[in-house]
């Protein structure tokens, strides 16, 4: 068996943060930030689903109706940079909770929960598509 060493940090810095951890993925506040948004995100869906008197139901179904068809919708997207795809993408989120609640009042079937469940229905399909055309083309990031 061999014993794996630790290598101390450099004196100058090179090769890791101040903290002396190393940089790469997964590291700094992104990540973090995402896992919240996350949380947030199916909080709202779960207090809208099981009809909660909760002050935070509001909120927190408004930004899961804002978050799940923009995620959905960013990761469809291909071309744009990162700035033009979330704003393309947010845009998206709002047309299609849009459509989903004008369609809802119109069949006189309106409810947050419904809502609820037909964005999430959308930005699942739409996130399986993207899913499926990104492993089937195999050409790189830009078809």
């Amino acid at each position: 068996m061999q014993n794996i060493r630790i290598k101390p940090p450099s004196p100058d810095g090179t090769g890791t943060d101040t903290d002396g951890t190393r940089p790469g993925p997964g590291r700094g506040p992104v990540p973090l930030l995402a896992g919240a948004a996350a949380a947030v995100a199916t909080a709202g869906a779960l207090l809208a689903l099981i009809d909660s008197g909760s002050p935070l139901r509001a909120p927190c179904t408004l930004f899961f109706l804002l978050a799940a068809p923009a995620g959905a919708l960013a990761a469809a997207l291909r071309g744009p940079d990162p700035l033009g795809r979330a704003v393309t993408a947010l845009a998206g989120a709002i047309a299609v909770d849009l459509l989903v609640a004008q369609c809802m009042l119109a069949a006189h079937r309106w409810s947050a929960g419904g809502g609820v469940v037909v964005v999430t229905g959308f930005s699942l399909l739409v996130l399986l598509v993207a899913l499926v055309r990104g492993r089937g083309s195999g050409r790189g990031r830009y078809d």
